[in-house]
């Protein structure tokens, strides 16, 4: 039995989807994680740092992790895994840098290669080391590989975040009569979410009144979006859900007649493809992995970020047009199924495993 040790936050709902279909496939998994998490069936190796704390500090107060090194050495000697592979660039990569252990597999996941190393030299300096360090480089999407390319000459790998069809579906909700436009996404600027409301504002204005706007999700931006509603007096209309639970996700969007994705920036596009493989007709921005996801006019509508114009143009073309939207659904779920489909994407990575494991 080949055995993989992932240096990954153990609570992250991604992590633990690696982590089970690995685990299923006959794999030995162990994870290093700075912060508390548990996955059945799986040996977790925790430190109780303070991550969210830690991610607000100077590149030295953010480094403190580093001070477990020796254990997580130890660990990691004492387990012998075939594959070590840090999930992260910056934090976890630095760590998998510093144990100078192989064969050593990086996956970038966004910030990390996206704003880290645009935060200063020293960050710039750690992350072309740990690059330099990896054996194998993973990316979500080709945009991401772009940006990673900048640090680095190595060939990266695409492993997208696939979607399990069998949750994200069209299933019957409790849909009220209101004709609904939603997105679920984490509430922090990059995500445009302003945007959206200006946009859904427009939309009011051009004789449809009868409509409502759900934004779920939970960051730093809830007061001042909730503001910003309050000055466009919208409070009637706009409805906050909080953080969804993820066994809830699918139905929340499943209550969405149109969902909009206006990001400022995105390294890959989770939320549209879940979108999709709900049937639901999406709006994006033209930004990151987005572009990848979506093909413009038929599984969704690609729009310039930054413009609650085009949003409301997108959505009218849609709410106005009930055979596109349908339309529009049923290819986005059939393009999802052939390209991002959960197990046919782990099982190409399964295949990059076994090379590396030379089976």
């Amino acid at each position: 039995m080949s055995t993989i040790c992932y240096l990954a936050d153990a609570s992250n709902p991604h992590t633990i989807k690696w982590c089970n279909f690995f685990k299923n496939k006959g794999y030995d998994i162990h994870v290093i994680s700075l912060n508390d998490g548990d996955i059945e069936g799986v040996t977790v190796h925790k430190f109780s740092f303070n991550v969210k704390e830690l991610k607000n500090k100077s590149p030295f107060k953010k480094a403190k992790y580093i001070t477990a090194i020796s254990e997580i050495k130890k660990i990691v000697n004492k387990i012998k895994p075939d594959i070590l592979h840090a999930h992260y660039a910056s934090s976890y990569g630095l760590i998998g840098s510093l144990l100078n252990y192989h064969p050593y597999v990086i996956s970038v996941w966004g910030t990390d290669i996206y704003e880290f190393p645009n935060g200063g030299f020293i960050q710039n300096k750690i992350i072309r080391y740990n690059l330099k360090k990896a054996d194998y480089i993973f990316s979500t999407s080709k945009d991401m590989a772009r940006e990673t390319n900048k640090y680095t000459n190595k060939k990266i790998y695409i492993t997208p975040f696939g979607v399990d069809m069998d949750f994200f579906r069209k299933i019957e909700t409790n849909k009220k009569n209101k004709f609904t436009i939603g997105t679920v996404k984490t509430l922090e600027k990059k995500y445009g979410i302003d945007y959206l409301i200006k946009g859904f504002k427009l939309v009011k204005e051009n004789n449809h009144e009868d409509i409502v706007l759900k934004i779920a999700g939970s960051g730093s931006q809830m007061d001042n979006l909730v503001n910003l509603v309050d000055e466009l007096d919208l409070k009637d209309s706009v409805e906050f859900l909080g953080r969804i639970p993820l066994n809830q996700v699918a139905e929340v969007f499943n209550t969405f007649d149109i969902a909009v994705f206006p990001s400022l920036r995105e390294s890959f596009g989770v939320a549209a493809i879940e979108a999709q493989s709900c049937e639901v007709p999406v709006i994006v921005s033209n930004v990151g992995g987005h572009p990848e996801v979506v093909i413009d006019g038929e599984t969704g509508i690609v729009i310039n970020p930054k413009s609650p114009e085009e949003i409301r143009d997108a959505i009218l073309k849609l709410l106005e047009d009930e055979k596109l939207r349908e339309n529009i659904g049923k290819k986005g779920r059939k393009f999802i199924k052939e390209n991002y489909e959960v197990n046919s994407n782990f099982n190409d990575i399964d295949k990059i495993y076994k090379k590396i494991l030379n089976i």
